[in-house]
C-alpha cells in the first residue's frame, strides 16, 4: 500500500460529510432521470462487469449523490428488489411546486402533493422509478420550537401530524 498524501483533504471538494450513495436496477437510467426530474449534473461513471455501473455520481444543486447498479453478490440490492425503502432523501428547492411537477414529469410517483407544513416548509414526497423516495421543501416562514411543538400535538390529536 501507498504512503498517504500529506496534503490530500480528508474530504474531497465537492463532498460533504454525509452523502447518500444508492442502488438502483439501472443506475444509467437513474442517472438521465435524475437530470430530468432534479437537475443534476453527471460527475462521473465507473463502469463494472456486464455493463453495469460499479459507481457513479451525480450533482444536485450543492450536494454529492453517488449510485450503482444492483450487484448482489456484493450485497448491493435495490428498494425495489427488497420491496421498498424506509429513507427518505430530502432535498431543500427554491420552489417545491415547480420541483415536484418536475419530478413527476419525468416519471416520479407522487407521494405527497406539497402543502404548507407546521414546521414552515412547503413540503411534498416523489418515489422516483428505482424506489427512493425524495422529500422536497421550500422553507416559507420560520417557526419558533415552541410553536412546532404544540401544531404537532394538534395535529397528531386530528390525526394528521404532517400538515396544519
Amino acid at each position: 500500500m501507498n504512503a498517504p498524501q500529506t496534503n490530500v483533504k480528508p474530504v474531497e471538494d465537492g463532498m460533504h460529510t454525509v452523502t447518500p450513495h444508492l442502488v438502483c436496477a439501472g443506475a444509467a437510467d437513474a442517472i438521465e432521470f435524475y437530470e430530468r426530474a432534479f437537475g443534476a449534473e453527471e460527475v462521473m461513471r465507473l463502469p463494472g462487469p456486464g455493463g453495469l455501473l460499479a459507481h457513479a455520481a451525480v450533482r444536485i444543486g450543492d450536494s454529492m449523490v453517488m449510485l450503482m447498479d444492483e450487484f448482489p453478490d456484493w450485497d448491493a440490492t435495490g428498494p425495489a428488489a427488497l420491496g421498498g425503502s424506509p429513507v427518505t432523501i430530502h432535498l431543500a428547492v427554491p420552489d417545491v411546486d415547480r420541483w415536484f411537477e418536475r419530478a413527476v414529469e419525468a416519471g416520479a410517483k407522487a407521494r405527497m402533493a406539497p402543502a404548507d407544513m407546521f414546521w414552515g416548509d412547503r413540503y411534498g414526497v416523489v418515489e422516483d422509478p428505482f424506489g427512493h423516495r425524495w422529500s422536497m421543501a421550500t422553507h416559507i416562514r420560520d417557526v419558533s420550537p415552541d410553536e412546532m411543538a404544540q401544531a404537532m400535538q394538534q395535529g397528531m390529536q386530528q390525526g394528521r401530524p404532517e400538515g396544519q
